[in-house]
């Protein structure tokens, strides 16, 4: 019997497939799925790379708890053993296995195409690949990575208090999301992320959208709530907002490594059709947005050897004016720079 949703499911699996990982006949794929997570999903993804000519394995597995290292003590080690042997690797886990050292490994051997894809729901997946005008999305995108490149010291701002600089390295990597056809890590399309230099960045990050991590980090949204790091040359000096606020606090210490309070990247929220929902991989894309992780970073964001930490945190401000070289390109997340406009404007925003 058909289900909801089936033929639009089909098409934005294909989309993935075909025009995002351009997956080519005789490549192999390993598809990744926690027992949270949506099965038709992976089954989708699984019958269209089939249908291409992929090699395909769907790997169904007990869910772990945590984020990234954290989860390895709950995974069967043939699954840890087999992701880095890949040509491709979609990831649609709930409890993200992003971040962890087994991650580490494919990324960085050359050949594996990651893509995280993390707890996408059918309704997700169709409104957030499929029904994305693709060609212009990328259009934006690559607009937007080339004002940013060029641009020496970044301010940003937004209305729950944010207002934070650094500067930016010009040999490091500005990873736009939306095409996998090369080696590496990639993510859902609709954000542009970036590492500045670290030891640049200082002022105030103010989080009111959502907050996701691992164990007493997962405060999902926010709800109202602002939560403030501190931040001094690239690390967290004090945590203030209340309750919610002691609580990472207190994670943060209970890890008890230095490295997690290290900033590992930045990136822009530019998706279309994205919805605060509780759903981290939607969350971060949300139109205007900036969002900002710390811990463990990945070698796709710095060219180098990963920076190992057992966690990684990331945090959302909606909103977000950001100024390169004192100029602004959004405005309380409404961009305003004339040559982005346009094109924003051909996506509905």
């Amino acid at each position: 019997m058909p289900a909801q949703y089936d033929l639009e499911l089909a098409e934005a699996a294909y989309k993935l497939v075909h025009d995002q990982l351009k997956l080519k006949k005789g490549e192999s794929i390993l598809i990744t799925t926690d027992s949270a997570s949506e099965f038709r999903v992976a089954e989708e993804i699984a019958k269209m790379a089939q249908a291409v000519g992929g090699k395909v394995m769907v790997a169904w597995h007990t869910t772990p708890v945590g984020y990234g290292a954290m989860t390895e003590p709950y995974l069967p080690e043939p699954l840890m053993a087999c992701a880095d042997k890949t040509d491709v690797w979609v990831e649609l886990n709930n409890q993200w296995l992003l971040y962890s050292s087994f991650w580490d490994k494919a990324v960085t051997n050359g050949r594996t195409r990651q893509v995280m894809l993390g707890d996408l729901d059918i309704p997700q997946l169709v409104r957030l690949i499929g029904k994305v005008d693709i060609p212009t999305q990328k259009e934006f995108q690559d607009m937007v990575v080339e004002k940013t490149r060029k641009a020496k010291t970044i301010r940003i701002t937004n209305p729950a208090g944010t207002d934070v600089t650094f500067e930016n390295d010009p040999d490091r990597p500005i990873n736009s999301e939306i095409e996998y056809d090369t080696p590496g890590a990639h993510f859902l399309l609709g954000q542009v992320g970036w590492a500045p230099k670290e030891e640049t960045i200082n002022g105030r990050i103010s989080f009111d959208g959502a907050l996701s991590g691992g164990g007493e980090a997962e405060l999902g949204l926010l709800n109202g709530d602002v939560i403030t790091y501190v931040v001094e040359n690239g690390r967290i000096i004090d945590f203030e907002g209340g309750e919610k606020a002691e609580t990472i606090r207190s994670w943060f210490e209970k890890i008890g490594d230095p490295n997690m309070y290290l900033a590992a990247h930045v990136c822009y929220g530019f998706h279309p059709t994205a919805r605060l929902d509780g759903t981290t991989n939607e969350d971060e894309r949300i139109w205007g947005s900036t969002q900002w992780g710390f811990g463990h970073q990945g070698s796709n964001f710095t060219g180098k050897e990963p920076r190992k930490a057992p966690g990684h945190i990331d945090g959302i401000c909606l909103n977000s004016t950001v100024y390169l070289d004192g100029v602004k390109i959004t405005s309380d997340g409404v961009v305003v720079d004339p040559d982005l406009k346009q094109l924003a404007e051909k996506l509905g925003r």
